[in-house]
């Protein structure tokens, strides 16, 4: 909640950011109660929080771990005034987000997914933020943006089947404070959820942290060209269409 006061108190002035670095993750997290490494789901509390304290009426929360924020979804899948977007690899845990789960009642349409094919990497990141993420944005019109930072999804994490690269994370964060800036004063806040190699964890943080402050990409000295595999491009492509079709999104 604190990253929440520091972005909201900062109106007006140079610095609308905030970017909460602490463990475990959240996202996960359901209101019956923990699952899979998550305690308490910070995100939504902090949506909440915003909502309740600063009287906030629309917040959206972008969540771009490897694994489905299934915690996120179930508790706002009702609510009108939280868009929920999440991409991630599927077919792995917890086993939801598939493309159909959109929102009922109320919220039907306020929650969406982005299921990516193994082997996905930057250009899918790109094309999500570009043809999903910024029109549905734009639409919704927030007026804070919560991040649900996940670097899981790292080309070097053992257990991700995607291949996002430092420059990927350091790309999202100057995308997203562009975002913020066009649509809600700034107002964005990073909550950290999965990453778990610690060389890929650390530098990727500090590239996300030079995208908001839109300083050039530092390199990360990895090799990712040496491992790296070609990424499943048309899947990808004919994903998106499907999704921008069942939300309307141009």
């Amino acid at each position: 909640m604190a990253v929440v006061d520091s972005v909201m108190e900062e109106k007006g002035k140079s610095t609308t950011t905030g970017f909460s670095i602490c463990r475990p993750p959240g996202h996960h997290a359901v209101v019956a109660g923990p699952m899979g490494f998550c305690v308490f789901n910070k995100a939504a509390v902090c949506a909440r929080y915003a909502q309740e304290k600063y009287g906030l009426s629309r917040v959206l929360i972008y969540d771009f771990d490897l694994h489905h924020g299934n915690g996120t979804q179930d508790i706002f899948y009702n609510d009108p005034d939280v868009l929920f977007i999440s991409h991630h690899q599927a077919g792995i845990f917890p086993g939801t987000g598939d493309v159909m789960e959109v929102g009922e009642g109320a919220g039907a349409g306020a929650t969406i997914n982005i299921p990516l094919p193994g082997d996905s990497g930057e250009y899918a990141v790109q094309s999500i933020f570009d043809q999903v993420v910024v029109p549905a944005a734009q639409e919704f019109k927030p007026e804070i943006i919560l991040v649900s930072a996940g670097y899981d999804g790292h080309w070097r994490e053992d257990i991700s089947g995607l291949q996002l690269q430092t420059s990927t994370f350091h790309r999202l964060g100057h995308d997203l404070q562009i975002l913020a800036d066009e649509l809600c004063d700034g107002r964005l806040a990073f909550l950290l959820e999965g990453g778990y190699e610690e060389a890929s964890l650390g530098i990727s943080v500090a590239s996300t942290l030079h995208g908001i402050l839109d300083m050039p990409f530092a390199g990360d000295n990895l090799d990712a060209n040496k491992y790296l595999k070609d990424e499943p491009k048309d899947k990808v492509k004919a994903l998106l269409n499907g999704i921008k079709a069942v939300h309307t999104l141009s």
